[in-house]
């Protein structure tokens, strides 16, 4: 199969033995010239395997070419006590949760460096998308995190599906904490089409792989934190235990990990991801902690908020959007609120400020070697008509009329049924929720409000359906 090359003409020089090297979806055929913000060109070009070698980015968009300081013996003593600052690479550190999550673990003290293919930023040009707010390249939020704060964020840019250059940040890098966000995290970009599933499958567990080769084979402390899903569970009609549930059967009891129910391709990738981070932990004596995280809101944290540059990226199309950013976009630009099916579907939802706390205290309290745990992610439960309501009401406090209606549901999923999922481990961490309150919705809408002239309305009704995706490709806007 031919691979393409996502290669970076970056605004600052690296050191001239520094180059970059990256992976993108296999189905972009054509050499794409991209015009990606002031600093940075991304130059989408198909490539033979031949000529698929890879090399590392190091650097720091703020100092170029400088050298990290090795550690000392009693640096590397302490590198796993959770009092002492730790070197934590954040793979898909320019995405959603992963850039806030950067900021967060640097402004903490923690030596942190982004691993990222910037692929995500591709996706939204090749199908029409864009967030709402503006977001600077990478090179210029890091420049800008460091000349507010003093600290500097190591870049590498590269596909973790390409094993050499993995190899080599991680040789590079030392850490002591990997934080995995770095897959195609949007369950309807993989129902697209045939190719999105199967780059979407590709991306996601080979990617996964790659990471637990290389904690093994380059940094066997290295304590994985790996984003997954609350939706790998799907919606069962007993209460969903946290990663593991004792069954008693025919007179025997055993504990045994929770049934999975995956209702899309990406969803699936997650159990996979899941049983082969178990089996590895088991075979290898690999430390790792599984965060199922629910459905993620806001925009804000405290460090996003410091400067325009940092602004994190704020998605409300069909494709990206999630259920609360979707709706208080919808209400500020007075479309109504698109309730699929008869709404009753309840998830786990939490604020993006308690995904980085999450985080945080995921790293602070590592797993054991050889210990697989679990830690549901999310700290409240809402079904899409609740929402809707809150909405409503938060919407009507600020002189918007917002109207909901229901549109046919696009996806494959029951829209009323039972959930009720246990979280109590991350709460016994010390994690301080941040709950859904009528400040916070007013936050959003105000924010949303701000931004609505960048709303393209045609992005938000819902394109992607379950049942006629087909083997076809859909390169256009979608």
């Amino acid at each position: 199969m031919r691979m393409a090359h996502l290669i970076i003409n970056c605004s600052f020089s690296p050191s001239p033995a520094v180059k970059t090297s990256s992976g993108s979806p296999s189905y972009c055929r054509n050499v794409v010239q991209l015009q990606n913000s002031k600093s940075s060109n991304l130059l989408l070009k198909s490539c033979s395997k031949g000529q698929r070698k890879s090399y590392v980015t190091r650097s720091s968009a703020a100092v170029q070419g400088k050298t990290q300081t090795p550690l000392t013996s009693s640096q590397q003593a302490s590198g796993h006590s959770s009092s002492k600052p730790k070197k934590v690479m954040v793979i898909g550190g320019d995405g959603y949760c992963g850039w806030a999550t950067a900021l967060h673990l640097s402004n903490k003290g923690h030596e942190v460096a982004i691993v990222d293919n910037l692929v995500r930023r591709l996706f939204d040009h090749q199908l029409g998308l864009d967030s709402l707010t503006p977001i600077a390249s990478i090179q210029n939020r890091i420049r800008r995190w460091k000349s507010l704060t003093g600290k500097t964020i190591q870049l590498y840019i590269g596909d973790i599906c390409d094993f050499e250059f993995l190899s080599e940040a991680f040789k590079s890098f030392e850490p002591d904490a990997a934080v995995h966000f770095g897959e195609q995290r949007s369950a309807p970009y993989s129902m697209i089409d045939r190719s999105r599933a199967v780059y979407t499958q590709h991306n996601n567990v080979v990617g996964t792989l790659n990471v637990l080769f290389a904690i093994k084979e380059y940094s066997e402390e290295c304590h994985l934190v790996k984003l997954g899903t609350m939706g790998e569970y799907g919606t069962p009609n007993i209460d969903i235990e946290e990663g593991f549930i004792t069954i008693t059967h025919n007179g025997r009891t055993d504990t045994l990990p929770y049934p999975k129910q995956a209702s899309s391709f990406y969803h699936l990738s997650k159990v996979h991801d899941s049983h082969n981070i178990a089996f590895t932990c088991k075979a290898w004596g690999i430390r790792a902690t599984d965060l199922n995280q629910g459905v993620v809101y806001g925009v804000r944290t405290d460090e996003t908020a410091m400067h325009e540059e940092l602004s994190n990226r704020f998605d409300y199309d069909g494709v990206f959007g999630t259920a609360l950013n979707r709706f208080c976009v919808q209400a500020a630009v007075g479309h109504p609120l698109t309730v699929y099916g008869k709404g009753g579907q309840t998830r786990g939802y939490l604020d993006i400020r308690d995904t980085v706390q999450c985080v945080e205290l995921a790293i602070a309290n590592p797993a054991k070697p050889g210990e697989f745990r679990v830690f549901n992610q999310f700290t409240e439960q809402f079904s899409v008509n609740e929402l809707a309501k809150l909405v409503t009401a938060a919407g009507a406090k600020l002189g918007l009329d917002v109207q909901t209606k229901s549109v046919p549901n696009p996806r494959v999923e029951a829209e009323e049924h039972y959930y009720n999922a246990k979280h109590t481990k991350l709460i016994e961490l010390g994690l301080v929720p941040h709950l859904l309150s009528d400040s916070l919705l007013d936050s959003v809408l105000n924010f949303a409000i701000q931004y609505k002239d960048r709303v393209d309305t045609a992005q938000i009704m819902p394109s992607v359906s379950w049942k006629k995706m087909g083997a076809k490709p859909r390169t256009v806007s979608v």
